[in-house]
């Protein structure tokens, strides 16, 4: 039985709970280990992952590769501009081949659309990673990363910090399969998509849209913030001036509570969605999250094949 994980809803919170205590125990074993070494089981031997970058990726490309690596298996890695893709053939066509070809997909791309084009010719499994509307394995990870740090995910409290972008979209999603509640604090215009914190709070999950930074952050258990200019995105000073009020500051978390987990998912401008004293400061768990990609994402590969 293979499957997409087109989003987190994909998996439900049963497959979501699964595949990050998988994530742990695969991680715990590996303790030590040169990270080429392949898992003790293999459990992925044999196996090929296509992996299609339309946008520019570090830890994306490298995690999934290392990924599929660790599980016993190979990659291929593709850029848009060096396939057919990129003079016109249709993701259709592009999809019923490469399922001739390889195991499983990866697509990195920007209209969601062509995301769900991909999973429904295919016929192997296609994995999000990363879309405008959504970036699931990112969450993944950010998951894992909040876990790690001794919380149980039930009734935390999150507060993201800015666009309401496709991270925050994913986070939303998993507050409504995990049962925690979030805080969004962001100017009027840039508020997330309504459908997300609508779904989430019909699943009984407490989504909110906050005006004031420093009331959005108060008592928060979690809090996170990414780029305020995305990926292809125009360098806007209207609105760096918007999100201003918005910026993670150390100030801002002595507002949160004092065991508080910062994320950002990276890159990151400094200076301007956060400081250097927060992302490199001792509640920053930004390394560890990034770390954490390669770990989240074996688990989604055996997910996504049957394997878990």
């Amino acid at each position: 039985m293979s499957r997409h994980f087109l989003d987190l809803s994909d998996a439900g919170g049963d497959g979501v709970a699964a595949m990050l205590a998988d994530a742990l125990d695969r991680k715990a074993a590996r303790k030590g280990w040169p990270k080429g070494r392949a898992d003790a089981d293999a459990p992925l031997a044999g196996h090929t992952l296509a992996m299609i970058f339309e946008k520019n990726s570090t830890r994306t490309r490298v995690s999934f590769d290392m990924a599929i690596r660790q599980l016993g298996g190979t990659s291929i890695v593709m850029d848009a501009g060096s396939m057919q893709l990129g003079r016109g053939e249709s993701v259709a066509d592009t999809a019923r081949v490469l399922g001739r070809y390889v195991d499983a997909i990866m697509i990195r791309t920007d209209d969601h659309a062509k995301l769900t084009e991909m999973a429904a010719h295919a016929g192997v499994p296609v994995i999000n990673g990363l879309t405008d509307d959504s970036h699931p394995c990112q969450i993944m990870a950010d998951l894992l990363t909040v876990i790690e740090d001794g919380k149980s995910l039930p009734g935390l409290k999150w507060t993201w910090l800015g666009d309401g972008n496709n991270v925050l979209h994913s986070i939303i999603e998993a507050a409504g399969l995990l049962g925690f509640a979030v805080d969004v604090a962001v100017p009027e215009g840039y508020e997330p998509a309504p459908r997300w914190a609508a779904d989430a709070n019909a699943r009984g999950a407490a989504v909110r849209i906050v005006r004031d930074a420093q009331a959005a952050v108060a008592d928060a258990d979690v809090v996170v913030t990414d780029t305020w200019i995305s990926m292809g995105q125009a360098h806007a000073e209207e609105k760096l001036a918007a999100m201003t009020p918005y910026q993670v500051t150390p100030a801002l978390m002595a507002l949160a509570k004092p065991d508080a987990l910062f994320l950002h998912c990276l890159p990151a401008h400094r200076g301007e969605e956060v400081v250097d004293a927060v992302i490199d400061g001792p509640r920053s768990g930004v390394w560890n999250e990034a770390e954490n990609r390669l770990h989240a994402q074996k688990s989604v590969l055996l997910w996504a094949l049957g394997k878990l």
